[in-house]
């Protein structure tokens, strides 16, 4: 579990909590296709950045308003890009786990992860690693999926 929040404030906290969640589910929207697998990765992240399981659901509906109201994404990345780099990079490992939960890449998501990571004054060096890094993982967890489903006919 990570406690990327423990030097905050608790309204600070729960701020920042609902706004990075609010980014991860914009970028889960931005294909235009919402998935509940998409939506299990986002509710695992809160787990993991040290919400209870009970607030989860309350974080979660906060954050999917906050999205569905808002028209700009400086509005999720402003309190993000005030924490440490280490924080950032899990953002974006996240992101890109979202956005490559089908497989694949389209230009609107690769053109969201350029603004965001930018926003987030990320360098591109970093960014590309960790896009290497989650489409490796991806790619290997697909080629044994393959390789089992092969295997069992």
């Amino acid at each position: 579990m990570f406690n990327f929040f423990k030097n905050k404030k608790k309204n600070d906290e729960y701020d920042l909590q609902i706004k990075t969640a609010a980014l991860l589910i914009n970028a889960a929207k931005i294909d235009e296709n919402y998935t509940e697998n998409e939506k299990k990765i986002i509710k695992k992240t809160l787990f993991e950045f040290g919400i209870n399981n009970e607030k989860i659901p309350e974080v979660f509906d906060k954050a999917e308003n906050i999205e569905k109201n808002s028209n700009q994404i400086l509005e999720f990345t402003k309190e993000i890009k005030n924490t440490d780099e280490k924080f950032k990079i899990k953002v974006v490992e996240i992101l890109y786990n979202i956005i490559y939960s089908d497989g694949t890449s389209d230009m609107y998501e690769s053109n969201f992860m350029r603004r965001i990571t930018g926003l987030l004054y990320l360098d591109k060096k970093v960014v590309g690693n960790i896009k290497e890094k989650i489409k490796n993982k991806l790619n290997k967890w697909h080629t044994s999926l393959t390789i089992n489903v092969l295997n069992v006919n």
